[in-house]
């Protein structure tokens, strides 16, 4: 199979904890399953298989560097899993834009006399397959700037941040005119808070149980939750948290779901508390509180390695616009919300080829 050509917008932990596990997970047997990928072989593709051809950021610490290396500069706080060799990319300077929050300002080293490059050019010259959107919350602005640089290069674009682009239907349209399909929006983890708190709910639906109210409340230490201590910016986190899972309710329930703190000796550890309230048999009262405990960043890796290689799948069957069933499966705002299972068995038959999209 030939590789898969993978550029970077921004190189913070969720970065990191691709890059390391593609190294780590690229050098397992083939014929064995690996922990936190849907699949080995995923339609021919392996971990190994993709390859980091161009990365931007902003952040002197990191613009410059080898992929290898920025991927462990500061202010990135993920744990380190595997050693990285040096790569063949180096991470170059992309525009600020609106990536820079208010309360991530002091942690970020910006020089404004280095160059800006040419970002369409760089994915045009590089050959890149897939671009991956890790942009901060809230950069509204840079994102929709970056997807227009991929519609340029007619490079596909996995949008793992919370702007609306792969389920909205204009930006649906603008890839599908140019070629190239588009995954998204929000990436969700392996067994993140967002996954845990719409299978709970989806299994009180499903044994007839009434949801009257539910609360998620996320507290961690990395820049991520430090720029979402921002209202203005964690607008749309809110909605793409919210809406993955009312959807899994058929009816409207009070919700209210989001970060709550930033904690910074907790670094990119996340701490999540889901409780839900309902009635079951009776009108007999029921409450369900959790409590999650996870590194946020690599619980987003081994997903993103499965959306790489559906990408890739749907460019070589020549099929562009918005990605049904793999987003439905990694994303907490896709173009069509599905349960758990049901996105499981939809990717399953993408690759079989029962399923266009």
């Amino acid at each position: 199979m030939p590789q898969i050509n993978v550029a970077i917008i921004g190189v913070g932990n969720c970065a990191s904890a691709l890059v390391q596990g593609v190294h780590y997970y690229g050098r397992g047997p083939k014929d064995k399953s690996i922990p936190g990928l849907l699949f080995t072989d995923f339609a021919g593709y392996y971990p190994n298989d993709i390859r980091f051809v161009a990365a931007f950021d902003v952040d002197t610490r990191k613009v410059g560097k080898n992929l290898g290396e920025a991927i462990f500069s500061k202010p990135n706080n993920t744990r380190k899993f595997a050693e990285v060799p040096r790569l063949d990319v180096e991470v170059m300077r992309g525009p600020v834009l609106d990536s820079i929050g208010e309360y991530v300002k002091s942690t970020i080293e910006i020089d404004d006399n280095q160059k800006v490059v040419d970002v369409a050019e760089v994915l045009k010259h590089t050959k890149a397959n897939v671009i991956l959107n890790y942009l901060p919350v809230g950069s509204e602005k840079a994102a929709r700037w970056y997807a227009e640089q991929a519609l340029q290069a007619r490079c596909a674009l996995v949008n793992c941040m919370p702007v609306f682009l792969a389920s909205n239907s204009e930006w649906q349209e603008k890839f599908r005119r140019a070629g190239v399909p588009i995954a998204g929006d929000d990436v969700m983890g392996q067994i993140g808070a967002t996954v845990l708190h719409k299978s709970l709910a989806r299994l009180l639906v499903e044994r007839g149980v009434l949801v009257d109210k539910s609360y998620q409340l996320n507290i961690g230490g990395d820049t991520d939750f430090l720029n979402m201590l921002e209202e203005e910016r964690l607008k749309s986190k809110r909605i793409s948290k919210t809406g993955a899972v009312q959807a899994m309710v058929p009816y409207s329930v009070p919700l209210r779901i989001g970060p709550s703190d930033f904690v910074d000796f907790l670094q990119n550890k996340k701490i999540c508390y889901i409780w839900l309230e309902g009635r079951y048999f009776g009108d007999t009262p029921l409450r369900i509180d959790v409590k999650l405990d996870v590194w946020d960043a690599p619980n987003s890796g081994g997903v993103v390695i499965d959306v790489i290689r559906a990408v890739k799948l749907a460019i070589d069957r020549k099929i562009a616009g918005p990605l049904i069933s793999i987003s439905a499966y990694a994303f907490k705002t896709p173009p069509m919300q599905l349960s758990y299972e049901t996105a499981k068995q939809w990717v399953e038959e993408f690759i079989e080829g029962k399923r266009e999209r």
